[in-house]
């Protein structure tokens, strides 16, 4: 278990820097709306901040829909935790301990800049954005936008204007700015999808069937 534990743990650190690191970089030296070219026009970074979700999807909007999504949030990761510390105390796969390993990394990389960014950096508006500003940061605690910054144009399609419906509109096959951490969750929800569900689903059945076998005993 503590061999497990360790390498878990790392990982999970490990994401977590490379995602803080490449955002505070970005954030403190591109302009917002700035693009660089990495591989051709279909690979570049694109900083643009987001108040929603992974991929800049938003379902509250306004000061309280934002600290409702910050504080599920939390919840989540602590959720996502404590089923991690569960099952290093339980014989399962290293797979399935990694890929949820990597949901859990996403997930805090995000929240660190919702509950922090907001305190510790300077508006990207007009400006290049300030690591701890004298005059404070652009917003309250649990109010911070997410910064995104990964772009993939693979190719786009442009319908001719004969069509009905659907003429001169133009297709982009994946239109989302997303981090770091966007793509641990993607990886780690796409891996236990495809590969783990059945073992996770065992897992939670095995769970909640020794607890209920504890109620009992009492």
């Amino acid at each position: 278990m503590k061999r497990k534990s360790i390498i878990i743990v790392s990982l999970i650190i490990l994401i977590l820097l490379l995602d803080q690191v490449f955002k505070i970089w970005v954030k403190t030296n591109m302009y917002l709306g700035e693009e660089i070219q990495l591989i051709g026009s279909w690979f570049k970074l694109h900083f643009i901040e987001n108040e929603g979700m992974a991929f800049g999807l938003v379902f509250f909007g306004g000061f309280w829909g934002k600290l409702i999504l910050s504080v599920f949030r939390l919840i989540a990761s602590v959720g996502i935790g404590w089923i991690i510390y569960k099952m290093l105390k339980k014989e399962v796969s290293w797979g399935l301990l990694i890929a949820i390993a990597l949901v859990l990394a996403g997930a805090i990389g995000n929240i660190f800049d919702s509950v922090f960014y907001g305190k510790i950096f300077s508006s990207s508006e007009i400006h290049l954005a300030t690591l701890f500003p004298a005059g404070g940061g652009y917003a309250p605690i649990l109010q911070g936008k997410v910064v995104d910054m990964l772009q993939l144009d693979l190719f786009t399609i442009t319908f001719p204007d004969w069509l009905p419906f659907w003429g001169g509109a133009v297709f982009n096959f994946f239109p989302a700015i997303f981090n770091i951490a966007d793509s641990s969750i993607t990886i780690g929800l796409f891996v236990l999808i495809l590969f783990y569900y059945k073992s996770l689903s065992t897992f939670i059945a095995s769970f909640e069937s020794s607890k209920k076998e504890q109620v009992e005993e009492v």
